[in-house]
C-alpha cells in the first residue's frame, strides 16, 4: 500500500451509538468506518465498511480510520474483527498494529452481522 502523496490533518471522532468512527478534514466528512461491537465473550468491535469520500480519495484517510480503530480497541482492550475488505487488507499489511482476530471469533462475527442488516 503505498504511503499518501500528501499528509491530511484530520479530526477523528469515535460516534458508537450510531456504529461510527468518522474522519473530517477541515470540518467537513472525509470518510468512516462502519462497525458494531459485538456480543458476548470476548466481545470485539467488528468492522463493516470503509468508506472515504470521493473529494477525499487517495490521501491516507482509509488508512488513518482503520489506524484509529485498532487503537481504540485495543484502549478497551478487545480484538478487532476486520470484515471490511479494505480493513483487512490493511490490517494484512500492519500485523505489529492489527493483532489476528481468532478464527472462531471471525465466524461469530459474521453470524452476528447478519443480525445488522442495516449495515449491508
Amino acid at each position: 500500500m503505498a504511503e499518501p502523496a500528501e499528509r491530511v490533518e484530520l479530526d477523528i471522532r469515535d460516534d458508537r451509538a450510531s456504529g461510527n468512527l468518522l474522519a473530517y478534514e477541515n470540518g467537513r466528512a472525509a470518510g468512516v468506518v462502519a462497525y458494531f461491537v459485538m456480543d458476548g465473550e470476548p466481545a470485539a468491535l467488528v468492522a463493516v465498511h470503509t468508506v472515504v469520500e470521493p473529494a477525499h480519495e487517495g490521501r491516507g484517510i482509509a488508512g488513518a480510520l482503520v489506524r484509529e480503530f485498532y487503537a481504540m480497541a485495543a484502549r478497551e482492550g478487545v480484538p478487532v474483527v476486520p470484515l471490511c475488505p479494505y480493513a483487512e487488507k490493511w490490517a494484512a499489511h500492519h500485523p505489529d498494529q492489527a493483532p489476528e482476530a481468532p478464527a472462531e471469533l471471525v465466524e461469530r462475527a459474521k453470524t452476528q452481522l447478519k443480525a445488522h442488516s442495516e449495515l449491508y
